[in-house]
């Protein structure tokens, strides 16, 4: 009888063994919140093990995420645990894989490696180290020079320090501001020139900007939003220009989807076309001159060894400014220190501005910091629904009262916020602005988001928008009447609004709450109107260049909406071109 129990049990073990080793793979679903919404994900598992995670839906930056969805995915499989290095500028889509993993494998029964682990990747060793321009940072001004200065005649290379492409320019709304463009005469607008765009962008900056720089810009606008088009591919709204701060009329053309994807989507295509080269996770260090002074290369780090590139005509900086720079922050202006998030690219801590001056360059206008009005209180990162502001969305305190102009300087706007009870504000509109702004139809990965964390709400009265954020009702309803009244008369007694409200009386309501962020750092390099970064003395330092927000000639003491992306593909364009065209080293 012993016997017979013990032969029992063992077979009972043996089989439950047999279970364990060579149980079916078994697969389970996990979501998770990314920065554009929900991750699903399927995991399969077999033996304990993840064999294979599938990605089931998701809405995030398709550039940004790239990474995400194959290198931290493949690590994750490799390793068996969500405990993998994060990608470094889309921290929350991986922390949203991460989770949405580790929610299939809790589903699935299965104890994942709980110790960060560290996955070796193959080496990657630069194909070649002698070019003729060297372009330092892949976003749009770097986009904008790598193909100007190829298609003047020059080899090119461009180095981005972070895994990923695109920068600030991938993660902006990217509207780009141009007078008398194509689709402003379409809709009528015939009260605008290049000369008011200067006038705008002179009055808006204080007059701090260089007023040659600023005229180059402007000057350059509409042949430079041809080129985007004609060239690089990019696609515009044809039915619809915005109205941004500052701006005396609307003039802001509108990429398709309405972000910065449309542009680095374009220029990736362009620059895999003409086979130039970007080396990624590859940073930047120090700009090497020769004996005369001049700058003839970079030296880079990539995968802990350190590369010398060559750059027989030329190094362009478009590295972008130093808005995610606390430290450089507090040191430029105390007032933007740690007390604010950014909008920016974690990759934006001002490293092309320390290169160029160590090289023998100056910067300018260093403590001129701008903030974005209504950025989310959450992360930080500018509110793309806050796009319906430009087509007559109110902005409201919490006592229900209009305080500002919504169409007027950033910096403006963002001082009188922070003067608001809590330093913040809410944005009002309802279904006859969204027909005009598109902003919930454009951005419904943020509705989604936004909605989960509270900071979007919905109603189809006045009495639920208020109720939803504790609003005084008499209060809104009697800032609304006020509003609608200026609707009717084009005349706005409180604020002078000089853009075009539409009647609020009646829902559907949209109502989300903004902070300022830091948003734009209006100094760095001093240029001129050929790009070259100049000395102290006003004179060029050989065989450099700059374009974008790393430079701080244009925008003096506050930036205009929409002049960011002008700006960049403006001077990125003239950097490419005037770098490809100097005399090589000799």
């Amino acid at each position: 009888m012993h016997q017979r129990t013990t032969i029992a049990a063992a077979l009972t073990a043996a089989l439950a063994l047999s279970t364990t080793v060579f149980a079916a793979p078994v697969t389970t679903e996990g979501t998770a919140t990314g920065r554009h919404g929900d991750l699903t994900v399927a995991v399969t598992f077999d033996g304990g093990k993840i064999r294979k995670i599938d990605i089931v839906k998701e809405s995030e930056n398709p550039i940004l995420a790239g990474k995400v969805y194959t290198e931290m995915r493949d690590a994750m499989v490799a390793a068996n645990s969500v405990e993998v290095d994060a990608v470094t500028g889309a921290t929350l889509t991986s922390n949203a894989l991460r989770s949405a993993v580790a929610a299939a494998s809790e589903k699935a029964g299965v104890k994942l490696a709980a110790a960060p682990v560290v996955v070796a990747r193959k080496a990657r060793v630069p194909e070649n180290l002698v070019y003729d321009v060297v372009v330092i940072g892949a976003g749009g001004a770097g986009f904008a020079a790598a193909v100007s200065a190829h298609d003047a005649g020059a080899k090119v290379v461009m180095l981005e320090k972070m895994p990923t492409v695109g920068g600030n320019s991938l993660i902006s709304g990217a509207e780009y501001a141009a007078a008398d463009n194509w689709v402003q005469r379409k809709l009528g607008i015939t009260n605008d020139s290049v000369e008011l765009h200067f006038q705008d962008t002179m009055k808006g900056g204080d007059n701090l900007g260089d007023p040659a720089v600023v005229r180059t810009m402007v000057e350059g606008a509409l042949p430079t939003a041809r080129w985007l088009v004609d060239t690089i591919g990019v696609e515009f709204q044809e039915d619809n220009v915005f109205h941004f701060g500052g701006h005396s009329v609307k003039r802001s053309l509108i990429p398709k989807g309405a972000t910065g994807a449309e542009f680095i989507t374009k220029f990736m295509a362009a620059v895999e076309k003409r086979s130039i080269p970007i080396y990624t996770d590859t940073k930047a260090t120090e700009l090497v001159k020769d004996a005369s002074g001049r700058v003839v290369g970079v030296k880079a780090t990539l995968e802990g060894k350190d590369y010398t590139f060559e750059a027989n005509r030329g190094v362009i900086i478009a590295t972008g400014g130093f808005a995610a720079n606390v430290e450089m922050r507090t040191e430029a202006n105390p007032f933007y220190g740690a007390g604010f998030k950014t909008t920016n690219s974690p990759a934006a801590m001002g490293d092309g501005i320390r290169m160029g001056v160590a090289a023998g360059g100056v910067a300018v206008n260093m403590d001129q910091i701008q903030t974005y009005p209504m950025c989310d209180p959450v992360s930080g990162a500018i509110e793309l629904i806050d796009d319906a502001r430009f087509e007559g969305a109110i902005l409201i305190n919490q006592e229900g009262k209009r305080f500002v102009e919504e169409l007027e300087r950033r910096d403006v706007m963002s001082k009188a916020i922070l003067e608001q009870t809590g330093k913040y504000c809410y944005a009002l509109f309802n279904e006859a602005v969204e027909k005009r702004s598109h902003a919930i139809t454009h951005h419904q990965d943020e509705v989604e988001v936004f909605t989960k964390t509270g900071i979007l709400k919905t109603g189809k009265t006045l009495d639920e928008v208020a109720a939803a954020f504790d609003i005084p009702v008499e209060n809104l309803k009697a800032t609304v009447a006020r509003v609608n009244e200026a609707a009717k008369t084009g005349k706005d007694p409180d604020f002078n609004y000089r853009g075009k409200f539409s009647d609020l009386s009646t829902g559907p309501y949209w109502i989300y709450r903004g902070v300022p962020s830091v948003h734009h750092t209006m100094g760095g390099l001093k240029i001129d109107t050929k790009a070259h970064v100049l000395d102290k003395n006003g004179k060029p330092v050989p065989g450099l260049w700059a374009a974008g927000e790393v430079t701080g000639s244009t925008h003096g003491s506050n930036r205009l909406g929409s002049n960011a992306y002008t700006d960049i593909m403006v001077f990125g364009r003239i950097a490419g071109e005037e770098a490809a065209k100097a005399e090589p080293v000799k």
